[in-house]
């Protein structure tokens, strides 16, 4: 009964993928989704291709218009960021859900929500890295004094990317419900 009643939710979750493919024009992922959703609220020009290395965009205005940027969307905030070590890219631009430790997930759940956005400086994140020995490119494991230092929403703690009303607006849009 188990599996038959699994069946028929792949089968809801099949058509949801394909109809949000239908509007993001790329299959349904938390990376595309991610990239699609940041263009549209922090006008990034994204690259033609979805696997251009290391760079998914350009800020199209404001005090980052031209620099590059890697958009990541973890639907669980567990304090790793898969990192590169490209000097092509100038900003990580990270939507996540609700903090995690890292620990089991067994028994849990990543639900499709954003309840925070971070905004990185890529070499100097780099260099902070390196200096604590972390190996990269990949996963690295971010102190929780930088996430915190890096939030552009819903706390400003970070002003290099500040959001005007209409842009958290459409972030709260992706609140947990």
């Amino acid at each position: 009964m188990e599996l038959a009643q699994l069946a028929g939710l792949l089968r809801q979750r099949n058509t949801i993928d394909e109809q949000t493919a239908g509007i993001i024009d790329r299959p349904m992922t938390s990376g595309h989704l991610g990239e699609w959703i940041a263009a549209r609220v922090f006008a990034i020009d994204l690259e033609p291709s979805a696997v251009a290395p290391a760079v998914d965009g350009r800020f199209t205005s404001g005090s980052l218009r031209g620099r590059t940027v890697n958009v990541k969307w973890y639907l669980k905030r567990e304090g790793v960021l898969d990192v590169t070590e490209s000097p092509a890219l100038d900003y990580y631009l990270v939507f996540t859900g609700p903090v995690s430790a890292a620990a089991s997930s067994r028994g849990g759940t990543r639900p499709w929500c954003i309840t925070s956005v971070y905004l990185f400086d890529a070499p100097q994140l780099l260099a902070e890295l390196r200096a604590r020995g972390i190996k990269t490119p990949g996963a690295s494991s971010v102190r929780a004094a930088r996430w915190a230092a890096s939030e552009i929403y819903p706390q400003a703690n970070n002003t290099t990317l500040t959001l005007g009303p209409e842009q958290s607006n459409l972030l709260r849009l992706f609140a947990p419900a």
